[in-house]
């Protein structure tokens, strides 16, 4: 399924697949918002353009944004804190990950 996410970092909305925690530009935390994906795309380009400014405000963000819980029973996050001896946040683990894999991308 699509998801939307916003990006403090890069001030940007992305639709994505599945629940993401990072960024996949700039590799921080993302934020998912309550906005399901069928009613984001039918925003004209003024409503899409408030709802980005929406987002930029922390108030309106907080108001706006969803917390996904069930990636703790997935597979994926049971690795990852296998290899976590100490007990980091999940998004600053997959942000190491994903600025190394940038890196080795170049």
């Amino acid at each position: 399924m699509m998801y939307i996410h916003y990006c403090k970092n890069c001030h940007r909305i992305y639709m994505l697949n599945g629940h993401k925690l990072i960024c996949p530009r700039c590799a921080e935390p993302i934020t998912e918002l309550r906005i399901s994906y069928l009613d984001y795309v039918d925003l004209n380009l003024e409503e899409r353009a408030t709802f980005l400014e929406s987002c930029g405000d922390e108030s309106q963000l907080a108001k706006l944004k969803t917390n996904y819980r069930m990636y703790k029973y997935s597979k994926w996050y049971r690795d990852l804190q296998a290899n976590n001896p100490d007990n980091l946040p999940v998004t600053t683990l997959l942000a190491r990950q994903q600025r190394a894999q940038l890196i080795s991308d170049k």
